[in-house]
């Protein structure tokens, strides 16, 4: 069996997103889903790709994703928008939300919109990729169920908060609060590789490198990355009025609740100068850091994103890999659908 299945980006975001109108979406959520999930792969990020279709078919089957769910406003005051994502498809609830936000900074100079109630968001780099885009400064953030050790327990506490800052000009950090994310464990599955040291625990909280036995996520940087996992809570679930770490430590049932709370930030740098003069300010950053004496070991300097960037210009054209015991089992999903696989792609 080959190592990997590589297939054309755009066949497979019409693949993903016929699987997804089978699967009980509307054609715009499907399209959006495909989208975002895609866009991960392309980006070089597996975790957060097609690798969740399974998962999330599975959440719409079992009614953890409401497939009638139309996310909607329900406050809008100055810069301060609320979306309520009505159990949707995260990517459903985050793709308007993204673009309120440009069109709030726009009117306001900055805008801050919270989403509540949406399931899981895929890659939150995607939509500060949209808003940095259209000009503007972006901070993305996600807020869901414990999953991830707090510095100092042996088990979940807080979650793997993602967040995603990105620049007009390209410059954009995508990361987790974890060491390492839950998706990663998926892929690490899938290929059978071992986990790095530091990522994970097993369920009697000691550390393991074996996906198979990780139960709890570590996060980067011991209480530097727990301090933040914390405050994005505060930020989004506790600004909402909808906790969502503090109900699932008192209800263990809630601990397998998907749903997610997420802020999105845009500020217009056009009210202070020119977006021209912002990014070869970037760029002049870029090249100052680039240009520093390496490290030993180190053959380039990357920025943020660089390297992600980097990895959709080659898949966009090459095509995305992907791993075949992954594809075997989008393909299953596909064909209880009644999906069928592209042209020229075996199972």
């Amino acid at each position: 069996m080959a190592e990997q299945i590589t297939i054309k980006a755009d066949v497979l975001r019409d693949f993903t997103r016929d699987v997804f109108r089978k699967a009980g979406l509307v054609d715009q959520q499907a399209a959006q889903t495909a989208a975002v999930l895609v866009w991960a792969d392309l980006r070089g990020h597996p975790s957060h790709g097609v690798i969740r279709i399974p998962t999330y078919t599975g959440w719409i089957a079992s009614g953890q994703i409401d497939v009638k769910a139309r996310p909607k406003i329900v406050l809008s005051k100055g810069a301060v928008v609320r979306i309520d994502g009505e159990g949707a498809i995260g990517p459903a609830a985050m793709v308007p939300a993204a673009d309120a936000a440009t069109a709030r900074a726009r009117e306001h100079a900055v805008a801050w919109v919270l989403v509540q109630n949406h399931t899981h968001a895929g890659a939150v780099g995607y939509y500060a990729q949209c808003v940095a885009e259209a000009g503007m400064v972006a901070i993305v953030m996600s807020a869901l169920r414990p999953m991830m050790a707090y510095h100092g327990t042996r088990g979940a506490a807080v979650s793997t908060n993602p967040i995603a800052i990105a620049m007009p000009g390209g410059i954009m950090l995508d990361m987790s609060t974890s060491a390492g994310s839950r998706g990663k464990l998926g892929v690490a599955k899938a290929t059978g590789k071992p986990l790095p040291p530091g990522i994970a625990l097993d369920r009697d909280g000691r550390p393991t490198t074996d996906a198979n036995l990780a139960e709890t996520l570590l996060p980067v940087g011991g209480a530097k990355g727990a301090g933040l996992s914390l405050m994005f809570e505060c930020m989004t679930s506790a600004v909402l009025g909808s906790p969502l770490i503090a109900s699932a430590l008192r209800d263990a049932k809630l601990m397998k609740d998907f749903r997610q709370n997420s802020l999105l930030i845009a500020m217009d740098p056009s009210v202070i100068g020119s977006v021209d003069q912002l990014k070869a300010e970037l760029a002049a950053l870029a090249s100052g850091i680039k240009s520093q004496q390496r490290a030993e070991g180190f053959d380039e300097i990357l920025l943020p994103g660089e390297r992600g960037a980097r990895s959709f210009a080659a898949r966009s054209r090459d095509g995305v890999p992907i791993p075949p015991k992954t594809w075997q089992q989008i393909v299953e999903v596909a064909g209880k659908l009644g999906v069928g696989v592209p042209e020229g792609i075996a199972a």
